[in-house]
Formats: C-alpha cells, sequence, structure tokens
C-alpha cells in the first residue's frame, strides 16, 4: 500500500505481466498510499558550484572560505524571511525579545518555507489545508504540461535532474554495465541521431506483420485466425495485455511460494466508469475514439473504416467493463482468493485451452505445467461472464474481427509512445480529455522517467552514489522504531479489542521489517550486472529495446515461480519519491527518493521531520492493520486471526471512516469513502502514530529552539509540517478521474481528514468543539 496512487502492496495489477510503467494517465500522480527521507536539505537536488573572483577567494583560507560560505547563506535566507515577514500583517505577539531561536541555515529557511506556504488569512479551526496551503497554491499555478502539482511532483523532478546529471556523463564514468544499458537507453529514447522520426511507423508494421497482421491497416486473414494462438502470441511471447491478467505472484495464504495468479483485466481508459457513465458523444469516449482513428491512419488505415472498426472496438470494451467488479467492491481479501486447479478453471472459463496457454507461457522457462497446477483466481465470475461474451463473438466472422482488432489494439496503444513525434501527438487529445492537460514535459524528462521504469536499479545505483547521504538511513531506522512503539502503546488503549488480538497485532508489528534507501546489492557492479545480463539495450532501437524488455519481464517473473519468495526483494526504484506496504512480505520500504527535504531534513526540527517523514512511516505501518492488511498475520499469510467480536467492532469503526470521507465533495462529486478506506485508515492512524512518537521523543530530549519568525510552538509546527507536503493543485479532469479510480482521498482531505478526528490537533490550535476542525462526532480505529 502507498501513500500515493501507486499501491504495490494490493493492487492486483501487479498481476499483469507487462513491465511496470507508471499509468498513462497518472503521469502526474502524487503518492502516499504506497508511500515514496533525506539527510541534509537538498541531498537530491543539483550540485552547484560557485565561481567567484580569483584574487579574493584564492587567497582566503579554507577556514576563512567556509565561514563566508555559511555566512552568505544565513544571510540570504534571513533576507527571504525578513521578505515574507514584511508581506504579512503586523503580529505584536509574533516574536519575544527574550527567547532564542534557531538560526541555521536549516532552520531560517525552514521558516521562510513554512510561512511562504501559508494563508494567514484563513482560519485553521474552519479549514487547515487553506491556512496552511493557501499561500502555495496561489504562488504555484498548474504548469501547462501538468494536470497537477505539488510537493511529490517537484520532488520527483529535483531527483529527474540529478539522474539527467548522472546519466550524461561520459561512458567511461559508469561504474558497471548496467548503468551502461541505462545510458544507451536514455540515448535511443532521446533519440539523438533522430532513427525513431526516420523510422516512422515501420517498427509497429513489422510487428503487426509478426503477430498474424490487423484489419484496421487491411494485413489480415481470418482464415487461420484462432483465440487461443492470438493470446499466446501477445501474451506470452511479447507480455501484452488483453482480456485477463496473469502473473507469477506470492501466494497470500502461503507467502513463502509464488503461485499463478489470473485477475479481471483489459481496458484501455482507466476506469471502467469512463465506458459506463458516457456515450460515443462524451467528452472521453468521443477523444478515445479520436484517438483510436488517428493512430489507424498513421498505420495506413482509411480514415472513415478505421473510425467504424474502432467503434466495435469500444462497443467491446463497454461489455467487458460491464462484467468487471468496481475496485471499491473488492477490498475483501479473503473473498478475492481463490486457489484452484487449472481444470477447474477450465469448466469454468473454456473460452480457451487454459493448459495448453500456460504450457504456452512456460517455453520462455522450459517448465512443464500440468492439469492440476494450483492456480489463484481473483475474478471468477469475471471469467465465466468473459466465456458468455467471447462465444457470441467466435460465433461469427466478424466477431472474430472484433475480437483480433482489440486485442492487437491493446499492443499497439501500449507500443506507440515508442514511435514517431506524429504518433505520441495522437495521444493528446485523450489525454486533455482525461486529465485537463495535454501533457508536453521536456523531453529528457519523460525519458529520465521511462529509463527509471525500464532498468530502474542500474538507475537506483547511480541516484544513491549522487544523491543519498548515509546519516539519513540510521535516523530513518531510528524514527520507525520509535513510531512502531507508539503505535504498540496505543494499542492497549483501544476498549473495542480483545486481548488475545491485541497481543497477535503486537507481534505482528513487531515483525514489521523496514528497509530504507536502497537494495545493497546494487552498489555491487557484479551483481547489478547479474541483475539485467539478459536485457540487450542497442541506442538507435527504442522501439525494439521495449520489446526486449517486454520479453525480459516476462521471462523474470515466470522464473520466479519455483523459486521461494525473496522477502528482502524491493517494487519501487530508490530514485521514487513514494513508499509503500507489502502484506505478503510484512514489510515497509522507503526509496532514498522520498528520504529528502521536505520530508525529512536532518537539520530540520524534529517536530518538522516527525510531521512529514515521521507521518509517512506511520502510514505505512498502520496499512498493515487496514481493512485488507489487517486480513494477513505478522508472517504475511492471509487467514482469519482476529476473534469474531474484535471484527465487528473494527468494522463498525471503519464504517464511521468510509461515512466521514463519503460526506467531502470537490465540485459535488462525493469522495469514495469504501474506495479510500485503507488509505484514509492509514492516514489517520499514521498521523496518530508519529505525533505519540514525538511527544515521547520531545520528553526526552532538551527543548528545541523554536524557529525564527514563527508565532508556532513545536507540537504546532508538527501538524503545519505533515499538512504542508500534501499542498498541490489539480486540473478538474484530473480530480474528477481520482475520485474515480484512486484509492487516495484527494490531498485537501487527507490533511483535514486525520486532523480533525485528533483531539490533541484541537488543543494545539485551540480550535472550538463543534467547529469543522474539531467536530463533536469523531473517528478512531488506530
Amino acid at each position: 500500500m502507498s501513500l500515493a496512487l501507486v499501491r504495490p502492496g494490493f493492487d492486483k495489477p501487479w498481476i499483469q505481466m507487462a513491465r511496470y510503467k507508471q499509468a498513462e494517465f497518472d503521469d502526474d500522480a502524487s503518492s502516499v498510499g504506497s508511500v515514496q527521507l533525506t539527510g541534509t536539505s537538498t541531498p537530491g537536488g543539483p550540485r552547484i558550484r560557485f565561481r567567484m573572483g580569483w584574487s579574493l577567494w584564492q587567497s582566503r583560507t579554507l577556514l576563512e572560505r567556509l565561514l563566508l560560505v555559511v555566512v552568505g547563506a544565513l544571510l540570504l535566507a534571513l533576507l527571504i524571511v525578513s521578505a515574507v515577514l514584511l508581506s504579512r500583517p503586523y503580529t505584536p505577539a509574533l516574536l519575544h525579545a527574550e527567547e532564542a531561536y534557531c538560526v541555521t541555515m536549516s532552520c531560517v529557511t525552514a521558516a521562510a518555507s513554512v510561512l511562504s506556504l501559508m494563508d494567514e488569512t484563513a482560519d485553521p479551526c474552519t479549514d487547515f489545508y487553506q491556512y496552511a496551503c493557501g499561500g502555495w497554491v496561489r504562488a504555484n499555478p498548474i504548469p501547462d504540461s501538468k494536470s497537477m502539482w505539488g510537493t511529490f511532483v517537484k520532488l520527483e523532478q529535483q531527483n529527474q535532474l540529478v539522474i539527467k546529471n548522472v546519466l550524461e556523463q561520459p561512458m567511461s564514468e559508469f561504474k558497471s554495465e548496467a548503468e551502461r544499458k541505462a545510458k544507451l537507453y536514455y540515448m535511443s529514447c532521446l533519440d539523438v541521431n533522430d532513427t525513431i522520426e526516420t523510422l516512422g511507423p515501420k517498427p509497429m508494421l513489422d510487428l503487426l506483420e509478426k503477430i498474424g497482421g490487423w484489419n484496421i491497416t487491411g494485413n489480415f486473414s481470418i482464415k487461420n485466425w484462432s483465440l487461443q494462438k492470438s493470446l499466446e502470441t501477445l501474451q506470452n511471447r511479447y507480455n501484452m495485455g488483453g482480456l485477463f491478467t496473469w502473473a507469477v505472484g506470492e501466494d497470500d495464504r502461503d507467502s513463502k511460494k509464488h503461485i499463478i495468479q489470473i485477475d479481471q483485466g483489459g481496458l484501455t481508459l482507466p476506469t471502467r466508469d469512463n465506458y459506463l457513465n458516457g456515450t460515443m458523444d462524451d467528452k472521453v469516449l468521443s477523444a478515445y475514439l479520436e484517438y483510436m482513428t488517428k493512430i489507424g491512419v498513421l498505420l495506413g488505415g482509411e480514415e472513415k473504416n478505421v473510425r467504424t472498426q474502432m467503434k466495435a472496438v469500444i462497443k467491446f470494451e463497454t461489455e467487458l467493463a460491464k462484467i468487471m467488479s468496481p475496485q471499491e467492491d473488492r477490498r475483501d481479501e479473503e473473498k478475492l482468493y481463490n486457489n484452484m486447479e487449472l481444470d477447474l478453471v477450465q469448466a469454468k472459463a473454456p473460452f480457451i485451452d487454459w493448459h495448453a496457454f500456460f504450457s504456452n507461457a512456460m517455453e520462455n522457462i522450459t517448465r512443464k505445467i500440468s492439469k492440476k497446477e494450483n492456480v489463484v483466481v481473483y475474478a471468477p465470475e469475471y471469467l465465466e461472464k468473459l466465456n458468455d461474451i467471447i462465444k457470441n463473438y467466435t460465433n461469427t466472422t466478424d466477431g472474430k474481427i472484433i475480437l483480433n482488432n482489440y486485442l492487437v489494439w491493446q499492443t499497439v496503444r501500449s507500443m506507440t509512445s515508442y514511435l514517431s513525434k506524429a504518433f505520441r501527438d495522437a495521444y493528446k487529445g485523450l489525454r486533455k480529455a482525461l486529465v485537463g492537460s495535454e501533457g508536453g514535459e521536456k523531453p529528457w524528462r519523460y525519458c529520465v522517467t521511462d529509463t527509471n521504469n525500464v532498468i530502474g536499479f542500474a538507475i537506483g545505483a547511480m541516484f544513491v552514489r549522487e544523491a543519498f547521504h548515509g546519516n539519513s538511513k540510521p535516523a530513518a531506522e531510528n524514527m520507525i522504531n520509535q513510531i512502531r512503539t507508539a503505535f504498540k502503546n496505543n494499542l492497549k488503549n483501544l476498549k473495542w479489542m480483545d486481548a488475545e488480538t491485541r497481543r497477535a497485532a503486537e507481534r505482528k508489528a513487531d515483525a514489521i521489517t523496514d528497509m530504507i534507501g536502497f537494495p545493497d546489492y546494487i552498489l555491487n557492479p557484479a551483481e547489478l550486472d547479474q541483475k539485467y545480463k539478459d536485457l540487450e539495450i542497442k541506442e538507435d532501437e527504442y522501439f525494439e529495446n521495449n520489446i526486449r524488455v517486454n520479453k525480459y519481464n516476462l521471462k523474470s517473473n515466470l522464473e520466479k515461480l519455483d523459486q521461494p519468495v525473496n522477502k528482502t526483494r524491493w517494487g519501487m526504484t530508490p530514485p521514487t519519491v513514494n513508499a509503500y506496504y507489502t502484506p505478503t512480505k510484512n514489510q515497509i520500504v522507503f526509496p532514498a527518493g522520498i528520504l529528502q527535504a521536505p520530508f525529512y531534513d536532518i537539520g530540520h526540527p524534529k517536530s518538522m521531520n516527525y510531521g512529514a517523514m515521521g507521518v509517512v512511516m506511520g502510514h505505512e505501518l498502520t496499512h498493515a492493520f487496514d481493512d485488507q492488511g489487517r486480513e494477513y498475520d505478522q508472517n504475511g499469510n492471509l487467514h482469519k486471526w482476529w476473534n469474531n467480536q474484535t471484527i465487528e467492532a473494527f468494522k463498525e469503526r471503519a464504517q464511521c471512516v468510509v461515512n466521514q470521507y463519503s460526506s467531502y465533495t470537490v465540485d459535488n462529486n462525493h469522495v469514495n469513502g469504501k474506495q479510500t478506506l485503507g488509505e484514509n485508515i492509514a492516514d489517520n492512524g499514521g498521523l496518530k502514530a508519529a505525533y505519540h512518537a514525538y511527544l515521547e521523543w520531545e520528553q526526552r530530549n532538551p527543548r528545541e529552539l523554536p524557529l525564527p519568525g514563527l508565532n508556532f510552538s513545536h507540537k504546532q509546527l508538527f501538524f503545519l509540517s505533515f499538512a504542508q507536503v500534501w499542498c498541490s493543485a489539480s486540473t478538474e479532469e484530473a480530480i474528477k478521474l481520482q475520485l474515480e479510480k484512486d484509492p487516495h482521498a484527494p490531498p485537501k482531505f487527507r490533511v483535514i481528514g486525520p486532523l480533525s478526528n485528533l483531539h490533541e490537533f484541537s488543543s494545539e490550535f485551540r480550535c472550538p468543539l463543534g467547529s469543522k476542525m474539531n467536530p463533536l462526532h469523531k473517528c478512531e480505529v488506530w
């Protein structure tokens, strides 16, 4: 589960075989639901070198030079604070002359940052998000290329710049062959030799010929076509999607081993509602049809004919959408898990020969599979209904053509971003309809992200050497342990838990392992090279590189089938600005990318670090006990380990959270309290655990000096720091899409929801009982 829009823990899209790339429609997403710290003020930022006059500078001693740099930096920071203060209304009680202040560079810049983000005209007891973030929203319009803009995206862009600088070094500077492959892939993406533009549609046309042709472009014969052959070619050879998803993953009930998993899938648009709530005149569906038509024409189809055939593909996808279960109804892991032998899958859904299908897939690793092989099916009803749909289509020649058009379209649309500019531009209209922005970020930024998605642990090695400071790791581990202790201590206060379940929950909390920064092997060139030894990358073959990447990921996934689960395997790359909890590993992970300011800065007051990064840590830890995480025991196995009465008491408190968040609206659209339940429980529990861990730290340590220019106690700074990592802005379209598909509530409600449930917040900001931020009725799970 993650801080953001990506949830490596429970989202079954990890079942999909295609290599993980952030979804086309999520490229601006922020996180902390899967959550993705650092030791210095800007450890992930670019290294800036100053040039000064030779005679003055060179004549200084080393100590003098250091003093000049520090004094200069402090003066600059003080000027920033002064400018902010002068722009604020005069507040006589703001400063107390008799009190000492922290005037280090980190403290002064932190104070300036807090002030610059705030809207002091807002009432903190009415809308704390506006109070904490109103200044940021005013000063940060959404860039034209983005649909969302906030702390996560800005830090991600900072990390991108670090990666760009290392990728542009000469080949001789890289420590491993894997890193050199990363540079070659980056260069192929940038198209430094104009190969992509020169080739135009040719790479895709060559691929279409290899997979049996496409009626859209007129080079298809139905005579030798079969659904079985098409699925085996596209899914098992090229690792593409369509109709359903499958992969090798950890067995929820026996998390030490891997098992084949099958789930629903096959839509192009991001939500089933995109199909069910509109007509062909709907903005999104009409933009989707236009996009499909443009791609078909670019590949040689006649426009009118392409449009007609693509309408039939949309109609077929709509039929798939109708039989899919909405995400909000897929939160009970016990009900989702269906372990069955392959021949039972065959009986439920005989539209293909499942044994032959998986036997074909196993040819990638020369493994045999029997009809008695156990697999986990997460959507058996979907497969049964899919069988009925397929039966109707395979009864006619036209139906078979539509099926092939649909399956090939799933391949074509996933590969168009590796073709020339005309193909990439075709997507802009659909993107505009979905998220309110056509995109258009600088090519190097896109290519950094793409390279990180493809060969991210080689990128991670470069990023860690350049930007990650070792003192962050022990500090982060210490903070996690303090938050774990605070969470466990609070269990004793929960009267709704029976004693036996409480003791089991304490054992599970103790068993949660943490991974911080990066996996050690990436700094060992031999081990890193071993990971990517079977991946071939060539500088002028961007499209073909991605075909090879798909095949490499398919084989890597299949090879896990008979291997024991590696409980230390990372699911996010080191530069990622996010974090996550994995239930089958009972593990929380914090990549180096998020261990940086504003989440964590060793020079910041502890109140700010606990408020930002501490809450992230508490959030991930609490995921082990949300509505899904609680179903897994301390060893990561799915089974019932709670007392029945305690389960009912939990559900009652969880329903309070569902009702609370369902009452929040954006532009008259309600938050889906059921869909966002897990993240909301984690937000609330994480805030509480981090705050109590900070109180415990405060009691055991000398008093920290206040920040200059601020009339806030450190307890108040904790809450401001928590809120300000969520300062962000979104287009109307992006917010609407988020409400439809995201397991996280919009940023504003991730602030006001947890704070309004916490008595200590209302006490610190003296919010009257009954005010919006201090309601009479509060929800509390953990």
